[in-house]
């Protein structure tokens, strides 16, 4: 049984890590969070000891790894732009880290994280859940067995937020690496586990609440659309109801990968616990793809050419149902 703290616990995605932690046989010792409605801890751990300030905190940690309860493993669900800090804290005080996407924003960060790990004996983990996902894992191996075949691939992504988003740490851009790196880095994180290194990246729009743009792979021609604002999502998902709309097409044909998430932070945890997690040097390029992304001057909705495309390269297809001008999603 390994010993656990948790930095950041009132969050969307901190009851996922509470629940992985449990699931795998651990214990969660403590937990950090300036705002104090973390009830939820209650279902999981209610036994954990709370804090909203980092000094008690880590006085209380500094205690914990002079008893006979060290702590084995800091798990941060942090603002994006603390992710690098509060990973730092973990390893300084001689713990792994498991750190919830973006693992940080700026590329510099993986490479002083990387001395920090040679100089502590510690590692770091992040959560790329989608490698974990039965349908993409078999996407995967079909591009392997497919003799070196240049797909054409469409993403969109559109998951609705509310006005308070834009009053949040989400909405600043400095905070959270904007749309593109806050809901979109692990789709490119899987964009390039499954097609292979990133060649020419074009961001065709990138704003508060949409962005767009074209990624040559090894393997695959990618048009990408992300957006929080529901007025893009179909006509369709909005008669049913929807706040949230997937889709991934390969040469046209759509990959259905909308269920299957419910346990895969836990199946991180296993593979961490086993030491196959996914470690500093398999997140760097998703970071630097959405580092890219948000210091790109967009193009505009004209697209761009590259030789290896048979046609001039438009923006993203995505269409909404009786809409035909493409500007009125973008």
């Amino acid at each position: 049984m390994n010993n656990f703290v948790l930095i950041g616990a009132a969050g969307y995605v901190a009851p996922r890590h509470m629940r992985a932690i449990r699931e795998t046989g651990n214990v969660l010792l403590a937990a950090l969070d300036k705002n104090d409605s973390v009830g939820i801890i209650d279902s999981y751990f209610p036994d954990a000891s709370f804090f909203t300030e980092f000094e008690r905190f880590d006085r209380h940690v500094d205690k914990l790894n002079r008893s006979q309860s060290p702590i084995d493993y800091v798990a941060v669900c942090s603002p994006n732009y603390l992710h690098d800090s509060h990973i730092r804290f973990g390893l300084r005080i001689g713990a792994d880290v498991i750190c919830e996407k973006p693992l940080v924003l700026n590329p510099w960060n993986v490479a002083g994280l990387q001395e920090m790990e040679s100089e502590t004996g510690k590692k770091v983990y992040t959560i790329l859940q989608l490698r974990l996902h039965p349908v993409l894992q078999e996407l995967k191996k079909k591009v392997q067995n497919s003799n070196g075949k240049i797909y054409d691939v469409d993403l969109t992504y559109i998951t609705s937020r509310g006005n308070w988003y834009y009053a949040s740490w989400k909405g600043e851009k400095e905070k959270s690496g904007g749309i593109a790196t806050n809901i979109g880095i692990h789709f490119f994180d899987m964009l390039a586990w499954i097609f292979g290194d990133i060649h020419e990246n074009v961001v065709h729009l990138h704003t508060h609440d949409r962005a767009a743009g074209y990624l040559l792979l090894d393997r695959a021609r990618v048009r990408w659309f992300l957006s929080i604002n529901p007025e893009t999502l179909p006509e369709s998902a909005k008669a049913a109801g929807m706040r949230t709309y997937r889709s991934i097409t390969v040469d046209g044909g759509e990959v259905e990968f909308s269920e299957g998430f419910n346990d895969l932070h836990t199946l991180s945890y296993k593979a961490i616990l086993e030491g196959k997690g996914f470690g500093l040097a398999t997140a760097a390029s998703a970071v630097q793809a959405a580092y890219d992304i948000r210091n790109s001057k967009p193009v505009g909705l004209k697209g761009s050419h590259h030789p290896l495309a048979e046609t001039p390269v438009a923006p993203h297809p995505f269409e909404l149902d009786g809409h035909s001008d493409i500007s009125t999603v973008y």
